[in-house]
């Protein structure tokens, strides 16, 4: 509110300021003015008046907001109290079903019969069209299944397992067919520690690196190599008892004490090592083998191995003729985080002889049998490359070995380029496509050049 002066307040002033102004009575203009400075006062203390009274608003509203925080704060308070009970009720629950299953025992925790049973298997289909300029002549022009393999082991408890391989080769087993049904591998292993175990039964071989992992989706070509078909007789299995176990981080051991070879000595296939197998199927006459290898994985993509054998009579006891023979082998297996991989391999018998009873394998340049394969190759996803998933690898080899002529029983050496490439649409299967040029330093029976095709699968 304003204050305006009237006359009346004028006269009222004056009335005031007459009894104690003795002195002369002020002009109209003295009181003009002193009229004007008591109307400007009053203006500043109006001013001061507003101000005070915006500044209590002001105040009173971030009460009202500070009310407004704090009973959010409370009920948020009053959430989480609500929350902690919950939990703590959870926690007191959990404790006492463990304690429950404690007190039950082990029984009722142990895993059932078909946890601790695992199946498992690999295929492969091939497709072969190759050109023999061998002696026979023709084409090779083959569809064949190649392989269809089941695994399936059991855990009998912590320590002691099963495992076997059962395999049908080229489908169809009969009299009349070229199929085959074999158990390669029926076997029981009990660990001794963390780091050492036995196995007894039938077993795959620890020589070469075929042998033991011949999945078709982990090497490459659509057949196994020639060194780890003809030196290496993969697949081998024998009867036997092993040791193996870890000497320290990343070096392992095998020892294996198993029925030998009994190779023919007369014949196309004489000292033919793959002719040896008799894959114990009521196998007799079979003399005492040892195999031994020693294998380190101590850097990431690499395995390095070597692999010894000791033959005490590779035509075995059902003949007069008595001669051992020793295998050796050595491999480098390594695959780099850039997709750059090698492979090479080399392996060598040495065939005894008894020639008091007919037994001379240098007489068909057998005493000495021996291969070696060198194969670079370079692994890579097609994310950002192709609109496909998976990946491709491209490789080339190059193979040495003697092989039987398949003329009368004299060994030739063999040699083979190899390149093509594998498209694995997920690890676990695997689509293959090669070509080989094949030449040996003498007259053979086959010699194949062309292609080849397949597919494969592992689960």
């Amino acid at each position: 509110m304003r204050f305006k002066p009237t006359l009346s307040t004028l006269w009222a002033l004056l009335a005031i300021a007459l009894p104690a102004a003795a002195a002369p009575t002020p002009s109209l203009d003295e009181l003009w003015r002193v009229v004007q400075q008591q109307q400007s006062t009053i203006e500043q203390m109006n001013k001061k008046l507003d101000a005070t009274l915006q500044q209590l608003a002001q105040a009173e509203s971030k009460l009202a907001g500070a009310e407004s925080k704090l009973a959010s704060t409370e009920t948020k308070l009053a959430t989480t109290e609500t929350k902690l009970a919950d939990n703590e009720k959870k926690l007191e629950a959990t404790a006492d079903a463990v304690e429950a299953k404690v007190a039950g025992g082990e029984k009722s925790s142990s895993p059932s019969w078909a946890d601790r049973t695992s199946l498992g298997g690999y295929g492969e289909l091939h497709y072969n069209h190759l050109d023999n300029d061998g002696v026979a002549g023709g084409k090779q022009n083959r569809t064949d299944f190649h392989r269809f393999v089941i695994y399936m082991s059991h855990e009998f408890n912590s320590w002691l397992r099963f495992g076997s391989e059962l395999e049908v080769e080229h489908v169809v087993a009969s009299s009349e067919d070229p199929g085959e049904v074999e158990v390669e591998q029926a076997w029981v292993e009990m660990d001794l520690n963390d780091k050492h175990r036995l196995r007894t039964g039938l077993d795959l071989l620890p020589v070469g690196i075929i042998n033991t992992t011949h999945e078709p989706n982990t090497f490459y070509g659509v057949e196994r190599n020639a060194i780890e078909s003809e030196i290496i007789p993969s697949t081998w299995w024998e009867g036997g008892a092993a040791a193996s176990g870890e000497i320290r981080p990343g070096l392992s051991y095998d020892v294996v004490m198993h029925t030998g070879l009994i190779m023919p000595f007369t014949g196309n296939d004489a000292f033919r090592p793959r002719a040896g197998r008799t894959q114990i199927a009521e196998a007799d006459d079979h003399d005492v083998a040892f195999t031994g290898r020693l294998r380190y994985t101590g850097i990431a993509g690499l395995e390095l191995a070597t692999s010894g054998q000791y033959q005490a009579d590779y035509t075995g006891t059902g003949d007069a003729a008595e001669a051992a023979a020793y295998l050796i082998e050595t491999h480098l297996d390594y695959r780099h985080a850039s997709g750059f991989g090698l492979r090479a391999l080399y392996a060598r018998w040495e065939l005894g002889a008894d020639r008091n009873h007919g037994l001379d394998p240098s007489s068909v340049g057998a005493d000495h049998l021996s291969g070696w394969y060198v194969e670079p190759a370079y692994r890579f996803a097609l994310a950002g490359l192709l609109p496909a998933p998976g990946e491709i690898g491209v490789f080339s080899r190059y193979a040495r070995w003697d092989q039987a002529d398949g003329l009368g029983g004299r060994f030739r050496n063999f040699e083979r380029v190899s390149l093509g490439l594998n498209y694995w649409p997920v690890p676990q299967v695997v689509f293959k496509i090669d070509g080989q040029f094949e030449d040996a330093d003498g007259r053979v029976r086959r010699e194949f050049d062309g292609f080849n095709l397949g597919f494969g699968y592992q689960f």
